[in-house]
């Protein structure tokens, strides 16, 4: 049984991070790797993720941060969504790059031409195109929001 090598690199980089006494990056990762190890065993028989599952896991494990931060923001508790800012950008370094927002308008404007969608009613058929092109690039939230903003002006 091979270890995708996203996940080695993870494990790897927990190591050091044991070695080198980083508790951050240590309690970050361990928390990733347990939430790929649980979905590695889900579901009727265990399985070994590939990397673009491990990339998922990440991704989901980033966006609680992200959220985790924004309640303990709104709740007054600076400290704690500090540290969830700063889990959250242990795990960014996993991830691919995100698109900026004009690239991301660019591929919307495209994604509403190919679908000849005008008016806020061919949201639908404009976030079925532009999803898959911004998979892994992009949130959901901000792409829907980017075709909102398109499709009303």
């Amino acid at each position: 049984m091979t270890t995708t090598s996203l996940k080695q690199r993870l494990q790897n980089d927990l190591n050091a991070a044991m070695k080198g006494r980083d508790e951050l990056r240590l309690a970050t990762l361990r928390l990733t790797l347990t939430a790929i190890t649980k979905e590695e065993v889900s579901g009727t028989t265990a399985r070994q993720l590939s990397d673009d599952e491990v990339l998922k896991v990440i991704g989901r494990e980033a966006k609680k941060r992200r959220e985790a931060a924004e309640a303990f923001a709104q709740g007054g508790r600076t400290e704690s969504a500090e540290r969830e800012l700063a889990e959250g950008e242990v795990l960014a370094e996993y991830l691919p790059k995100q698109l900026g927002d004009e690239e991301l308008a660019e591929i919307v404007r495209s994604a509403i031409a190919e679908s000849g969608a005008d008016g806020p009613r061919g949201m639908g058929a404009v976030m079925k195109i532009a999803t898959p092109k911004v998979a892994g690039l992009a949130e959901g939230g901000r792409v829907a929001a980017e075709v909102k903003r398109q499709l009303a002006g």
